[in-house]
């Protein structure tokens, strides 16, 4: 049960291209944002969809893997842990951020209706 603590699974879309920073190290980190749709009837019975933005981060061969083939509307999966962070804006104002660190990525779908990786 140790494996549950602190464990993040979402299927989504890629909202924008991935940044991809180097580091001096020669590690790479990758950033995403990440939409996940649900779908439910209201009072009119009219179907409505509700989207959730999360935001992602990947390091090492993980940021690669993302780097590669998880282009903006590209559906993936992600499994991870929640990261909470501070730090202060360019204003000196203390902002607060909740992210996956993601550990792991599965490729589904097919982007642009392209089945073959670029």
């Amino acid at each position: 049960m140790s494996t549950l603590k602190n464990h993040v699974q979402l299927i989504g879309n890629v909202g924008q291209e991935p940044q991809i920073t180097n580091l001096e190290s020669g590690k790479k980190v990758a950033r995403i944002s990440l939409a996940t749709n649900e779908y439910y009837k209201n009072a009119k019975g009219e179907k409505v969809q509700s989207t959730e933005w999360h935001s992602v981060v990947a390091w090492g061969k993980t940021a690669e893997i993302i780097e590669r083939y998880a282009g903006k509307g590209k559906e993936i999966g992600v499994s991870g842990k929640l990261k909470n962070r501070t730090y202060e804006d360019k204003e000196g104002i203390k902002r607060y951020v909740t992210e996956i660190e993601a550990n792991e990525i599965l490729l589904l779908g097919t982007k642009n209706g392209n089945s073959s990786a670029e």
